[in-house]
Parts: structure tokens; sequence; C-alpha cells
């Protein structure tokens, strides 16, 4: 358990998703507006408390995560064709030690435990977005002519 106040939720930027390497996304109405609202009504601290109730996070490790400001580059974004919350975590680069990071920093333990715990993060904002705050219907629409395998 990670014990700590939720931190401000990220605004989101109007960034196309497909430019992350992480992302496919179908559509081009992200509903980042309707879903930076949601987080600032409440979704955001939901899932801030869901995820810290079980984060395998440190103290000392989320600190690093607030001195980097990395929560703040958190992204999420309407994925209409596959009618789900996408989003793009923050992380910390592989070549942190040779950049001097950050002073804490001192092992790949911490930089990738950290980086899980964003990853982890950003799935259950998704996830509290989807189902309690998005209520939007999916703009896609299954072509006619699909076989029937029933």
């Amino acid at each position: 358990m990670l014990d700590v106040p939720a931190p401000e939720p990220p605004t989101l930027r109007q960034v196309d998703p497909n430019e992350y390497d992480d992302a496919e996304v179908g559509g081009d109405d992200y509903h980042r507006d309707d879903l930076e609202r949601f987080l600032h009504e409440g979704a955001w601290e939901e899932a801030f408390e869901q995820w810290a109730a079980t984060a395998d996070l440190s103290v000392d490790e989320w600190a690093i995560a607030e001195d980097l400001d990395l929560v703040s580059r958190f992204d999420f974004f309407w994925d209409s064709f596959a009618d789900r919350v996408g989003y793009h975590a923050p992380g910390i680069p592989e070549d942190w030690k040779e950049r001097g990071i950050h002073p804490d920093l001192t092992s790949w333990g911490q930089v990738s435990g950290i980086n899980a715990g964003l990853t982890e993060l950003g799935q259950v904002v998704c996830d509290v977005l989807k189902d309690e705050y998005v209520d939007w219907e999916s703009e896609y629409e299954a072509p006619d002519d699909l076989p029937d395998f029933s």
C-alpha cells in the first residue's frame, strides 16, 4: 500500500495518440475535454486511491516520480474503434543513469518499479473512466456483410 495523497490530475495534451510507440488508435475524436473533465470530477482521485491500495511503490519511489513531475505527462484518450479509454504512461528513460535524472535513483529496480507502477496507475484510471464516467457510444459500426457464426 502506498499511503500518499493523490496528486492533481494531468492536463491532457492535444497529441495524436498514434504518435506514441505503445498505441494504435482508431477514430479521430479522442474526447480529451470530456476525459479531462471526468478526471477533475473525481475519476482521478478514485482511481489513484484504488491503485495506491495495492501499489508496490515505496513512498521514496513515489517521491522520485513526483520530483520528476511524471504524473503531469500522462495522456488519456478515447479509442472509438476499440470502444475503450486508452492511455500513455510516462516513464523514466533507459539512459537515466547517464543523464543523472534524479539523485535518489540508484538502481534499475527502482526505475522499472516506478515505470511499472505508473503503467498500472494508467490502466486503473482507464478502467474507472470507462466503467463509471464514459457514457457515449462507440462510433464504430460493424459492416452488414460479416458472417454469422451462431
